[in-house]
C-alpha cells in the first residue's frame, strides 16, 4: 500500500478559493432561488417561492368613520339607534314627498325621476321603480297622453297632504316663535334664509315660509347683504322669549338641572374625595349656567364659560326641534351663528347625561335623552310628528286597509 500513498501524495490538488464574507447573511426568496439554480444540477421548478393565498393571514380592515358606530355595545341604546335606521328607511318617502309637492301638478316624468337620485332619495345606480313599489298606497305610476310614464301621488296621499297643510297653518304661530328664538340665539341676530329653508323640516317650518315672514313686520325683516345673500333679521328683542328650557326647568326641578351637564374640576388623587364631595366640587364649574341667549361670540373660545355656552345653545336648539334631535348636517348648518367649533362632536360626547349620540362617527345624530321615555317614545308630540308617524304606517302598507280612509275624515 506504500505505492498508493506515494501516488496520492504526488497528485496535485486544487486549492479552494479564499472564503469571502457573505454580504447578505439573510437572502430573500429571489436570491435563494438563484443560488439554488447556480449550485444544483437539478430542476427547482417544483419549489414554492410564493406563499399560497389560502395560507396568508387575512388583514382585518380598519373601520372608517363612515361605518364605525359612535356608541360601543355597553352604552348602546337600541330605541335611539332604531330611530336613525327608521329615518334611513323612509328617506325616499320624505325627500320624494317634498320634491314632488313643488312640481307643477305634483307629477314627474319617470325618465327624469330616474336621474334625480339625490333629490328623491333613492340609491344611486338603482331604478326608481324599486323604491316606488315599496309605497304603493302613496305613490303611483301612470301613462300620460304623450305615451310617457309619469309618477305622482295617489288620491289617498293627496288627501293626506291636504290635511298636513291644515296642520301647518294651525301651527304657524308656534313656528314663528321658533324662528324668533333661533334669531335671538344667533350671533348677529340674523340667519341666512337658505339655512332656515334647508332645516325647515327639523322645526316644522312650512315650505313657503319666505313668503309668510312678510306677514310679521314687527318680528322679522329681510336684508340683502353685499354678496346678494338674503338674511332674515330680528326686529324686536322679546325678554319673555329669552328664557331657555333649562332655565324654566331649574325653577321646577333644581336638582335635575344640576345633573344635566358635567364639567369636572381637575384635582389630585391625594384629596381622597368621596362621590358626594366630588359632586359638590364639580358644581362649582357646572353652575351657574350660561344663557344661550347671551352673546357667545364675545367669549374666549377655549374657556369653560364658552363651553358651557355652546352646550346650552345646542340644548336649546334641540328643544326647539320637533323630535328633540338633529343630525350633524343640521348642527353644522348653524356653526357660525351659534359660535360652535369643530370639536362639537367631542363636546357632546362628554355630556352623556343629557345627550345621546347615535349612528356613525361621520353621520351622527344627537338626541335629547330627557325628551324620550324608557321605550324611546317622545313624551310631548307635536301635531306634525303625529302626522309623520301615521304617514310612515301607511307607507309600509302594500294595499289600503279597510277603515284607513275613514280614520282621516
Amino acid at each position: 500500500m506504500a505505492w498508493w500513498r506515494h501516488l496520492v501524495s504526488k497528485t496535485p490538488t486544487a486549492t479552494p478559493p479564499p472564503l469571502l464574507p457573505n454580504p447578505n447573511p439573510y437572502p430573500n426568496r429571489l436570491q435563494l432561488s438563484l443560488l439554488l439554480l447556480q449550485t444544483s444540477p437539478f430542476s427547482t421548478s417544483f419549489l414554492i417561492t410564493k406563499t399560497p393565498k389560502k395560507f396568508k393571514k387575512k388583514r382585518k380592515k380598519d373601520e372608517s368613520p363612515r361605518t364605525k358606530l359612535v356608541q360601543t355595545q355597553p352604552n348602546l341604546i337600541p330605541h335611539f339607534e332604531h330611530i336613525v335606521e327608521r329615518d334611513a328607511h323612509f328617506r325616499f318617502l320624505t325627500k320624494s314627498r317634498d320634491f314632488l309637492s313643488k312640481q307643477p301638478h305634483r307629477v314627474l316624468r319617470l325618465d327624469d325621476a330616474g336621474k334625480l337620485h339625490r333629490e328623491l332619495g333613492f340609491p344611486r345606480g338603482r331604478k326608481i321603480a324599486r323604491s316606488l313599489q315599496r309605497h304603493p298606497v302613496l305613490f303611483q305610476t301612470y301613462r300620460h297622453v304623450d305615451n310617457k310614464m309619469w309618477i305622482g301621488f295617489t288620491e289617498f296621499m293627496e288627501d293626506l297632504l291636504e290635511q298636513e297643510r291644515v296642520i301647518v297653518d294651525s301651527m304657524e304661530s308656534d313656528r314663528v316663535i321658533k324662528v324668533r328664538k333661533l334669531l335671538m340665539m344667533s350671533a348677529n341676530k340674523r340667519i341666512p334664509l337658505s339655512k332656515i329653508y334647508h332645516c325647515r323640516s327639523l322645526f316644522g317650518i312650512p315650505e313657503d315660509f319666505r313668503d309668510r315672514v312678510s306677514k310679521y313686520p314687527n318680528y322679522f325683516r329681510t336684508v340683502v347683504e353685499e354678496g346678494g345673500k338674503r338674511m332674515l333679521e330680528l326686529v324686536n328683542w322679546d325678554p319673555l322669549l329669552a328664557v331657555s328650557t333649562l332655565e324654566r326647568e331649574f325653577m321646577v326641578d333644581e336638582e335635575k338641572v344640576k345633573r344635566a351637564f358635567r364639567f369636572p374640576v381637575k384635582h389630585g388623587k391625594d384629596l381622597g374625595l368621596e362621590k358626594e364631595d366630588e359632586r359638590k366640587l364639580n358644581l362649582l364649574n357646572s353652575l351657574p349656567l350660561v344663557s344661550p341667549y347671551s352673546d357667545g361670540s364675545r367669549l374666549d373660545l377655549w374657556t369653560l364659560e364658552a363651553e358651557k355656552y355652546r352646550v346650552g345653545v345646542l340644548h336649546e336648539f334641540l328643544s326647539l326641534t320637533l323630535e328633540k334631535r338633529a343630525s350633524i348636517h343640521h348642527v353644522v348648518e348653524f356653526k357660525e351663528e351659534f359660535s360652535l367649533t369643530k370639536h362639537t362632536y367631542q363636546m357632546l360626547f362628554k355630556q352623556p347625561r343629557t345627550f345621546y349620540l347615535a349612528g356613525t362617527e361621520m353621520n351622527w345624530v344627537v338626541f335629547l335623552k330627557d325628551a324620550y321615555d324608557q321605550n324611546g317614545v317622545l313624551i310631548e308630540k307635536d301635531p306634525q310628528v303625529v302626522f309623520n308617524e301615521k304617514l310612515y304606517k301607511y307607507a309600509e302598507m302594500k294595499e289600503m286597509e279597510r277603515g284607513c280612509v275613514d280614520q282621516w275624515k
